[in-house]
């Protein structure tokens, strides 16, 4: 494997492998040089993921990124090496990119839309992956959640539960259509459907309920209702509910404007 250098001084590897297009592309983000390492169980989870393996180190603003990758690079990239080579085995197709920064989440951001990621993965620990809880909140970039979803779990025998927090004036027949609709597309795609249930709640907080039900399950699927980042993976709510729930949590991002 050979390392091409990046715009910000990262590295990332080439191989003589294509890459494959088909799988959902995920971000895995570890603060590498911090003590962050791959979580138990999320090889299994992105077995069927391209994913975008991210160590990121964040400096401080008078040091720059080449002193510290000078310093601390080939430990990070050892590590990363280790954790790439896990999810490798389980049959994931894997890229790594090692950033040192000065600013976390717009570095983040930006590499979604670099490497156009589908989500991003809040990394916690999962013993198995047998049932995902899939939260919808609207019809807004549902496809971008039925392509994960399918992509990630068509093969892998897991049981799918639609979830969907009914909002203001919305009847209970309505949410149930929307998600009817949501279980027909992931039927196409490969989905068989007596795995696949749906749940319509009046839930007067969405993310109390939706943290609830998440301890049910091994794993939950949400969209990004908030289309920046820095809110969204390092704060409300995905965070919250990945500490609260204590598994991992999938945030299925926005599709960005062309500009």
């Amino acid at each position: 494997m050979t390392e091409r250098p990046t715009e910000d001084g990262g590295a990332q590897p080439e191989t003589d492998e294509p890459s494959e297009t088909d799988r959902p592309s995920v971000l895995v983000p570890l603060a590498v040089l911090e003590g962050e390492s791959l979580p138990n169980g999320t090889p299994e989870l992105l077995a069927n993921a391209h994913v975008v393996l991210l160590g990121y180190h964040v400096i401080p603003e008078q040091t720059a990124t080449e002193q510290a990758r000078e310093q601390f690079g080939e430990t990070a990239m050892s590590k990363l090496g280790e954790f790439a080579d896990r999810l490798a085995a389980a049959g994931a197709d894997v890229e790594t990119r090692l950033v040192f920064t000065h600013d976390e989440p717009t570095t983040i951001d930006r590499l979604i839309y670099e490497y156009d990621c589908l989500a991003v993965l809040v990394p916690n620990s999962t013993e198995r992956v047998d049932s995902v809880l899939v939260s919808l909140r609207g019809t807004i970039g549902v496809g971008r959640n039925t392509r994960l979803v399918a992509g990630l779990f068509a093969d892998a025998g897991a049981n799918v539960t639609l979830y969907h927090a009914l909002g203001e004036g919305e009847s209970p027949d309505d949410g149930e259509s929307f998600l009817n609709g949501v279980k027909a597309d992931l039927v196409e795609r490969g989905i068989a459907p007596d795995r696949i249930e749906t749940l319509v709640e009046d839930a007067d907080v969405p993310f109390d309920a939706i943290a609830g039900q998440a301890e049910s399950h091994d794993a939950v699927v949400m969209g990004e209702t908030d289309p920046s980042v820095t809110t969204f993976v390092f704060g409300m709510p995905s965070k919250q509910v990945a500490e609260r729930f204590l598994g991992p949590v999938l945030v299925v991002q926005r599709e960005r404007p062309e500009e």
